[in-house]
């Protein structure tokens, strides 16, 4: 068995300050996801999801972002899913994206909203055929007695399909985007003594803190 305690290590690639970081945390998001990009990481886009159900018990999962501009955050998913479900009975989430390679993670929390059923439309149709195929046959979340069903679905669906470039868009299926209302930009440094900047609107404006690590 592993000694978890004695597993650790020191993070000293980077500093972070209130002063320096950008007016805006969409501007230093997107900085910071840039320098992911060009590091090369695996799946840079990749966020945690954490929602909860309207008597607080929550869940998480690994999303994909999918756009990001300046009223929010934009992923794709199964309306009838677990996460949907959560969604609609209480329309608030947490991202976390963790770049740990940069030592770096950042933490965005605030309400829920679906995006246009245009959009959805356009974004589900930019995906390769297999993808569009596997959210028609795919009852996200419920229970399958046998892998074989889903594979039946598939190939009934990929049959239905057969000469079409794109399939329509499933009425249960699209995107959803996060309204921030909190950011958290955190730097590792040594000791465990993090960089912790928080950014959070106050009549209408963004104000940065620094957080104790």
């Amino acid at each position: 068995m592993l000694n978890l305690q004695a597993l650790r290590r020191q993070y000293a690639l980077n500093a972070f300050s209130e002063t320096e970081a950008a007016d805006s945390p969409f501007d230093q998001f997107k900085k910071w996801f840039h320098e992911a990009v060009e590091a090369q990481l695996l799946e840079p886009n990749a966020m945690t999801l954490a929602t909860a159900t309207h008597l607080g018990h929550p869940s998480a999962r690994i999303v994909l972002l999918k756009e990001v501009d300046a009223k929010g955050f934009v992923f794709f998913t199964n309306y009838e899913s677990r996460k949907g479900a959560e969604l609609a009975q209480n329309p608030y989430a947490a991202l976390l994206f963790n770049w740990m390679e940069l030592e770096r993670q950042v933490r965005i929390e605030g309400s829920v909203e679906k995006i246009s059923a245009g959009e959805s439309l356009a974004y589900f149709q930019s995906r390769p055929k297999g993808s569009q195929i596997g959210a028609w046959a795919s009852p996200q979340s419920r229970i399958l007695n046998d892998r074989a069903i889903l594979d039946k679905r598939v190939s009934e669906i990929s049959t239905q399909y057969a000469d079409a470039e794109v399939l329509p868009l499933p009425p249960f299926w699209g995107g959803y985007r996060v309204l921030p209302e909190v950011f958290e930009f955190w730097q590792g440094r040594e000791s465990r003594l993090h960089d912790r900047v928080r950014y959070h609107r106050e009549s209408g404006n963004w104000v940065r803190q620094r957080l104790a690590p």
